[in-house]
């Protein structure tokens, strides 16, 4: 299994090198003939892969030519190549490629430069293989060859660094009054970091008064982080947030449970490395004002929330107008 997972990767990166061509996304310099001839150099490479010529395959680098996969197993010259490539066609069968080519420029008349992503698609119906490429093409006696490979790990684009200014409140936060009354609020990472789902309970004598939970992500048409919100009572709704030096700002408006329209303000700030404070102001409840909470200092806590009952009557819907 070793050697085949081996295999496949090498599959993925020097497929790219012939097979994205001169149609990717960017090109600088470079004549069409050149362009051209890396695009028959493409045809050509598809035509020998579905026949499973890896002799007719290797001949496409330099005699000298080299790939490197994502390991670090690095593969020199043309024998070594073929050897690979007969090895890998006589283990695997019926696979088709994809290729998205990012860039390919001419840093001489003789010497291009390629970066791209590869997608193996096997018949069997396993989700694709993918993985980052650059490959360099050199011209030799008139002819266009690849000269070295590599590929690396491919790392689907996300919006982590949009949300970075969040990652310090990622975890477990609570607090808890001499009265009884308690506010948890945690903070986490999807698996792909696009987003930071955070909930929130307010309890009172162990019994929960409200629940939220808010999906926070980057909205690329306005170019800011918003969040999308959802009350346990019913009630949705969004937000929009702005960094204010060590605070986020973020005004929300909702529809109630009842139909009501609601907003807030609320103001989360950093207090220390173990402490996160929390209020809502400016809070309407259709268009007539709401007083501010207080300050609600939360503690960092590695213990995840307690179960609590749920106050079916009574209870005071968190989304929009804030805490109690």
């Amino acid at each position: 299994m070793r050697r085949r997972r081996s295999l496949f990767v090498f599959l993925l990166a020097l497929t790219a090198g012939v097979f994205a061509g001169p149609g990717v996304g960017q090109q600088t310099k470079g004549d069409a003939a050149d362009k051209e001839a890396i695009a028959q150099n493409a045809e050509a490479f598809i035509e020998a892969f579905q026949k499973g010529d890896a002799k007719a395959i290797a001949a496409f680098w330099t005699p000298d030519g080299d790939y490197t996969n994502q390991s670090g197993r690095q593969l020199k010259g043309r024998e070594a190549i073929e050897k690979a490539f007969q090895s890998f066609f006589a283990e695997n069968k019926g696979l088709t490629v994809r290729i998205e080519g990012d860039s390919l420029r001419f840093v001489t008349p003789e010497v291009a430069i390629e970066d791209g992503t590869t997608y193996v698609i096997h018949p069997d119906g396993l989700p694709p293989s993918r993985a980052r490429y650059t490959i360099v093409h050199v011209k030799t006696d008139g002819k266009w060859l690849l000269s070295s490979v590599r590929d690396a790990p491919f790392v689907p684009p996300n919006n982590h660094q949009h949300l970075a200014g969040l990652e310090w409140a990622i975890g477990e936060w609570s607090s808890e009054n001499d009265k009884g009354d308690a506010e948890h609020l945690s903070l986490s990472w999807t698996e792909n970091q696009n987003f930071i789902n955070a909930s929130f309970e307010a309890t009172a004598k162990g019994v929960s008064v409200g629940q939220a939970t808010h999906w926070i992500g980057w909205d690329p048409q306005a170019k800011r982080v918003r969040s999308w919100i959802f009350d346990a009572s019913g009630g949705f709704g969004e937000g929009a947030w702005t960094k204010d030096g060590d605070k986020w700002i973020v005004k929300t408006k909702s529809v109630q449970q009842d139909g009501k329209n609601a907003s807030a303000t609320f103001r989360i700030e950093r207090g220390d490395a173990d402490t996160l404070v929390l209020q809502a102001t400016e809070r309407t409840v259709d268009g007539k004002p709401v007083p501010d909470t207080k300050q609600f200092k939360l503690k960092r806590s590695d213990e995840a929330p307690r179960a609590t009952k749920s106050a079916r009557s009574g209870s005071a819907p968190i989304l929009g107008v804030g805490l109690r």
